[in-house]
């Protein structure tokens, strides 16, 4: 199969187009820079200089790797700027999609995240839906994300890949990362998430695991499907966990029955129904197997 990676120097495309290529795909990946495009091409497939945010070079790029499916892996969050993220799930993934159509793209398998359920008990299935409430600045998220989702949709086979926050090599949760300086209360880069050590449940999912749901999604049908380990948590109890994994000092424990209302984790059974089978069940191995 062809296949277009948008997206592929990121942390989940960087492992993907490897794995991809692996299974025999045909792959051609893009990057908005030269230097990005110069590292998809050490991997051994085509890669093209392409900004989602420009229309024209992406129906370019598209119509000419002809591709019998696309991957959106597209993120922005180098800056840890919601807004530029939210405007590239909304705007750069109406340029893809656009592209994708006219060149006759039937299939899209899309990053989306889990973390945007309404409030509810338990951790979440795809049957839940997205947080309609109008608080800012979960609204803006919220709504970026319905607006990728839907979008996606307009293809005849979208499979919406909801991972759950992403850890391991190149993310904010690594060793050396954004979060290990702010728990040792050190400069360090910027990042979108809270470091509270209470009662909000989160569901995480090590990037390599979720590159290799992207590729299994190839031959999924349609629809919202949830890429989780097996183990929701509160902060309370993950954070430290982390923490040690980082070799930095663990946060005070917050007051009992502190978090959002939303933050509820996700149920993986559908993933796991398809044949989905996290290497890294949980976060409390999975953190200390991050690498460097």
């Amino acid at each position: 199969m062809r296949v277009l990676v948008a997206g592929a120097t990121g942390a989940v495309g960087r492992l993907l187009v490897p794995l991809l290529l692996r299974a025999g795909h045909e792959v051609t990946g893009t990057s908005r820079t030269e230097e990005g495009a110069a590292r998809v091409r050490a991997q051994g497939a085509r890669a093209v200089r392409a900004d989602a945010l420009d229309a024209g070079a992406l129906h370019e790029a598209v119509s000419e790797a002809a591709p019998d499916a696309v991957i959106h892996q597209l993120t922005d969050l180098s800056g840890a700027d919601g807004a530029a993220n939210g405007r590239l799930r909304r705007e750069g993934t109406r340029n893809l999609v656009d592209a994708a159509a006219a060149a006759g793209v039937r299939r899209i398998v899309a990053q989306s995240i889990c973390w945007t359920y309404a409030p509810g008990d338990g951790p979440a299935g795809e049957s839940v839906p997205l947080d309609d409430r109008e608080a800012q600045p979960r609204a803006g998220m919220v709504g970026a994300v319905r607006a990728l989702e839907e979008t996606a949709a307009e293809l005849e086979t979208a499979v919406l890949l909801r991972y759950g926050i992403l850890y391991g090599p190149g993310t904010w949760y690594a060793p050396g990362g954004a979060v290990a300086a702010a728990l040792a209360g050190e400069p360090g880069a910027p990042f979108l998430g809270s470091l509270e050590a209470g009662d909000a449940v989160s569901s995480f999912v090590h990037v390599a695991d979720a590159a290799r749901a992207a590729v299994a999604a190839l031959d999924w049908p349609g629809g919202p499907v949830n890429i989780a380990d097996d183990e929701p948590a509160p902060a309370r109890e993950w954070l430290p966990v982390l923490a040690g994994a980082l070799g930095v000092p663990a946060p005070a424990p917050a007051a009992e029955g502190s978090g959002p209302d939303w933050a509820r984790g996700a149920d993986n059974a559908l993933a796991r129904s398809r044949g989905w089978t996290p290497e890294h069940p949980t976060w409390r191995t999975g953190f200390a197997d991050q690498g460097a």
